[in-house]
C-alpha cells in the first residue's frame, strides 16, 4: 500500500452532536530508515480534536479477516467512530452536578421546616395582634390630639388656599424683578400671575360653594351623620395641623439595639480574632446572602485557605466581643460535609443562657418513647428530640451545670409511656427524682452502701433480663419480629415481656468507683450496653466525675448518645463526647460555669453534633408529670415492683463466670461444646446456672455465647463427642486457652489498677 500524505488524521463532522471520526494513518519510518514500515501511528483523541481541517486525500484501507471472537484491529487509514463519552463530557457533567448541588433553595429556610414556619408565623401574628391592641387602646388619646390640632389645621388650610389663589408664592420673584428695575421680566411675571389668579379664583369659588352646599346638606341629615362628618373634618384638619416633630401615632414596639448582621460586620469581626491566615487582606467568601434564620441571623462563609472552623471556634469569646453581642448569642459551627473551612455563623437576638426552655411534656397527657423524647432547644429555638429505643445515653458535666435537670426531662418522657418499665437510681441522696418514685418498678435514692448495692443489684438483674430477652426474641415468628428487635407492636403485647425497660443511674461514679460493687457493676453495665440495645433495654448514666476510675472505658466507648455540659478540660470532654471530640472542635469547655447551666453538646442524637439547652422541669412540674403517669399506669394496670409496694427482687448470687468455666474444664480438654459447659456449670452452681441448663438446643448454646461476649471471648465450631461416648461432631464450643487468657488479662489489669 502506498502512503498518501495528509495534513490531518482526524475529522470532526459539521454536526456537533455527531460522533467523532478518527483516521488512523500508517506510521512514517524514522529518518535514515530504509523502506516504509507497515506499522500504524498511535493518535490520541485530544490530538485528533485539535486537528480540525479534514483531508480529502485520506483513503481507507481494506480490512483483513479477523478470527471469530477476537477484537478487530484498527487498520491504517480506517475511520474510527468514537461513541463513548470522553473525559471532557464527564467533566462537564460533573461540573453541572456540582452547580446543581450548590443552588440556593427556592423555598426560604424558615419555610422548609414546619417548626420554623409555625414559629415565624406565630411570631408575626403575635406582633400584629400586639401592635393592633396597643393602637386601639390609645384611640381616645389620638382623637384628643386631632381635636387640639384641628384649629391649627384650619388656619393652615385657609392660609394655603389664599396663597395658592392669589399666587402669593411668586411674590418674592416679582419683587426681585422690581428691585432689579427689569420691566420686561416684571411685565412677563405680572401677566402670568393675572392669568393664574383668574383661573384659581374660579376654582376656589367653586370649592367654597361646594363646601357651603355640603354644609347645608349635613345640617339637614340625622345627628349621627352630622357627628360623623364633624369627626372626619376634625381628623383631616388635625392631620394638617400636626407639628413636624411630634407624630400623631406612637410606636408600639421600640426598635432594639441589635444591629442587622452584614457582610462588613462579619469580615471585621473575623479579621480581628488574631487567627493566622485570617487578616484584613484575607479572602473571606460569602457563599450565600446573610438571612434571618429563626430568632437570629445566619451567615454562610468560606474561610481563607488553610483556616478551619475550629480556629474560629477557639476564639468564640473574642468573636462575641467583635460582634458586640453577648457570648450566648454567638454560635459558630462548621459543615464538614462540604469542607473544613465552611463556617456557619449564627448570631441570635437573645442570649441563650438567659432563655428558659419549657418542656413540651409538662402538658402532655402521655408519650411514646419509640418516637424519642423532646429534650430541649438548639440556639435557634428548634426542638431537639433524643431517640431512646436502641440507644444508651451518657450525660456528664461539672457539678451544678444542669446534669440532673437533663435526666429529669428524659425521665418525664419515660414514665409517660405506660408500656415502659422504669428503674431509677439517684445516688446523690438529694431526692431529685423522688417525684417519679410512685411509678418506678425499682427505685432508690441515697449515697450509702445499701443504696449503691441496690443499684448494683439492678444491673445484675438487668444482665439476667437481657439474656432472657435474647432467648425469648428468638422464639418469636418472623412475621411478628422480622428484624429481631423490639418494636412498638411487640412492646404493646405485655404478655411477651419485651416492653421497653429503661434504667437511669444518676451520679453513677459512686457506683462504678465503689470498692465492693464497682468492678462487677461495670462489667454488668458494659454487657447491658453491648447486648441490650435491640432487646428494649436502655441504660442512661449521668456523672459529674468523668474519669477512667469513675466511668469504665468499656462503657464510655460503647454508648451511642452523649450529652456533655460544661467540663474543665480536654480529658473530661473526650471521656463524655468520645475520642478526638475536642480535636474536632466539639468542646464543652466553651460553656461558662453557672451562666450556661443546662447547655451542652449533644452527640449521636442528630447527624451532626449540636449545641442544645435542655428543657427545665422544676419540682412542681415534675410532680404534675409523675401524677399523670401514675394515673395512666394505674388505669392500664401496669404498676409493678416498687410502685406496687412489692419487695425488692432478689439478685442472683455473685459469681465469677470465667473462674467457674475454668473450674469445670479438665486439664486435658482443649475444646468443649457450649452445651456440655452449661451442664457442668449447672451442676457446679444450680442456683446460678440452673436456668441456663433448662433451655433447649440452640438457646442453651446461645446463652453461654452471649455471656462470654463482654469478655471478648468468641465461640466457634469445635470437634467433640457426647458425654458417655458416641459419634463425634462439630458444634458450637469454646477453647480452654481463650478462657485462661481472658482470666490472666483481667486479673493483670486489676492488679495494675490497684497498684497505680
Amino acid at each position: 500500500m502506498t502512503d498518501i500524505p495528509t495534513e490531518t488524521n482526524g475529522h470532526r463532522p459539521t454536526d456537533p452532536a455527531a460522533p467523532l471520526e478518527l483516521t488512523v494513518l500508517p506510521a512514517r519510518p524514522p529518518v535514515g530508515a530504509e523502506g516504509d514500515g507497515p506499522g500504524a501511528e498511535v493518535v490520541s483523541i485530544e490530538t485528533a480534536r485539535d486537528r480540525r481541517t479534514p483531508s480529502p486525500l485520506t483513503v481507507p484501507a481494506p480490512r483483513p479477516e479477523t478470527p471469530a471472537g477476537a477484537p478487530a484491529p484498527v487498520l491504517e487509514g480506517e475511520v474510527v467512530r468514537v461513541d463513548v463519552l470522553g473525559e471532557a463530557d464527564r467533566d462537564w457533567r460533573a461540573e453541572l452536578a456540582e452547580k446543581n448541588r450548590t443552588r440556593r433553595p427556592i423555598v426560604p429556610l424558615w419555610l422548609r421546616s414546619r417548626t420554623d414556619a409555625i414559629e415565624t408565623l406565630r411570631w408575626a401574628g403575635e406582633y400584629a395582634a400586639y401592635v393592633a391592641g396597643y393602637q386601639l387602646a390609645r384611640t381616645p388619646l389620638y382623637a384628643g390630639r386631632l381635636a387640639v390640632r384641628a384649629p391649627r389645621g384650619l388656619a393652615r388650610l385657609v392660609a394655603g388656599m389664599v396663597r395658592w389663589t392669589f399666587d402669593l408664592e411668586g411674590e418674592p420673584v416679582r419683587l426681585s424683578a422690581v428691585q432689579k428695575a427689569d420691566p420686561e421680566a416684571y411685565l412677563k411675571l405680572s401677566r402670568q400671575r393675572d392669568s393664574r389668579v383668574r383661573l384659581r379664583v374660579w376654582v376656589s369659588g367653586a370649592a367654597l360653594v361646594t363646601l357651603l352646599i355640603a354644609s347645608i346638606i349635613v345640617a339637614s341629615v340625622p345627628t349621627a351623620a352630622q357627628w360623623t362628618a364633624l369627626a372626619v373634618a376634625v381628623a383631616v384638619l388635625g392631620v394638617i395641623g400636626r407639628p413636624a416633630d411630634r407624630p400623631l401615632i406612637d410606636r408600639a414596639v421600640i426598635p432594639t439595639r441589635v444591629e442587622k448582621l452584614t457582610s462588613d460586620i462579619v469580615v471585621r469581626a473575623l479579621t480581628v480574632l488574631g487567627v493566622s491566615g485570617l487578616n484584613a487582606k484575607a479572602d473571606v467568601n460569602f457563599v450565600a446572602p446573610i438571612t434571618r434564620d429563626g430568632p437570629g441571623w445566619r451567615a454562610d462563609v468560606d474561610l481563607p485557605y488553610g483556616v478551619t472552623v475550629t480556629d474560629v471556634m477557639d476564639k468564640r469569646e473574642r468573636l462575641a466581643s467583635a460582634l458586640r453581642r453577648p457570648l450566648g448569642c454567638i454560635w459558630p459551627e462548621g459543615d464538614s460535609s462540604i469542607h473544613e473551612g465552611r463556617l456557619i455563623l449564627w448570631v441570635g437576638d437573645k442570649d441563650l443562657s438567659k432563655t428558659i426552655v419549657k418542656s413540651p411534656l409538662d402538658k402532655a397527657g402521655s408519650h411514646d418513647v419509640f418516637k424519642g423524647i423532646p429534650f430541649g432547644n438548639d440556639p435557634r429555638g428548634r426542638l431537639v428530640t433524643v431517640p431512646i429505643i436502641e440507644h444508651n445515653i451518657l450525660i456528664g458535666s461539672q457539678p451544678g451545670q444542669g446534669k440532673t435537670a437533663s435526666v429529669r426531662e428524659l425521665a418525664a418522657g419515660i414514665v409517660l409511656d405506660v408500656t415502659t418499665e422504669a428503674w431509677f437510681h439517684e445516688l446523690k441522696g438529694t431526692g431529685d427524682l423522688d417525684p417519679y418514685e410512685k411509678v418506678c418498678h425499682r427505685y432508690v435514692s441515697g449515697i450509702d452502701d445499701a443504696s449503691i448495692g441496690y443499684a448494683a443489684d439492678s444491673l445484675a438483674l438487668l444482665r439476667k433480663e437481657v439474656m432472657r430477652r435474647a432467648a425469648a426474641l428468638k422464639t418469636l415468628p418472623a412475621d411478628l419480629c422480622p428484624d429481631r428487635k423490639v418494636t412498638r407492636a411487640i412492646a404493646d403485647k405485655r404478655s411477651l415481656g419485651l416492653h421497653p425497660l429503661v434504667c437511669i443511674i444518676d451520679e453513677c461514679q459512686n457506683l462504678f468507683a465503689h470498692a465492693e460493687y464497682g468492678d462487677k457493676a461495670g462489667e454488668d453495665a458494659e454487657f447491658i450496653i453491648k447486648l441490650g440495645r435491640a432487646l428494649g433495654v436502655v441504660l442512661i448514666l449521668a456523672t459529674q466525675r468523668p474519669d477512667k476510675d469513675s466511668l469504665p472505658t468499656g462503657i464510655s466507648a460503647n454508648v451511642s448518645i452523649r450529652f456533655c455540659l460544661r467540663v474543665a478540660g480536654q480529658l473530661e470532654n473526650d471521656m463524655i463526647l468520645g475520642t478526638s471530640a475536642y480535636k474536632n472542635g466539639i468542646r464543652a469547655t466553651v460553656f461558662q460555669p453557672k451562666v450556661d447551666a443546662g447547655t451542652g453538646y449533644l452527640v449521636g442524637a442528630t447527624p451532626m453534633a449540636k449545641v442544645v439547652k435542655a428543657a427545665y422541669l422544676d419540682t412542681p412540674a415534675t410532680q404534675r408529670i409523675a401524677d399523670r403517669a401514675h394515673a395512666l399506669r394505674a388505669a392500664a394496670g401496669v404498676l409493678s415492683g416498687h410502685a406496687a409496694g412489692e419487695q425488692p427482687e432478689a439478685t442472683a448470687p455473685a459469681y465469677d463466670l470465667l473462674a467457674d468455666i475454668a473450674a469445670v474444664l479438665a486439664a486435658g480438654e482443649a475444646k468443649v461444646w457450649n452445651e456440655t459447659v452449661v451442664d457442668r456449670l449447672a451442676d457446679l452452681r444450680p442456683e446460678v446456672y440452673g436456668p441456663w441448663a433448662e433451655q433447649e438446643g440452640p438457646a442453651r448454646t446461645a446463652q453461654l455465647t452471649n455471656a462470654l461476649k463482654p469478655y471478648g471471648i468468641k465461640t466457634g465450631q469445635v470437634w467433640g463427642t457426647p458425654p458417655g461416648g458416641g459419634k463425634g461432631a462439630n458444634r458450637i464450643g469454646i477453647v480452654r486457652d481463650d478462657i485462661l487468657t481472658a482470666i490472666t488479662e483481667r486479673d493483670g489489669k486489676k492488679g495494675f489498677g490497684a497498684g497505680s
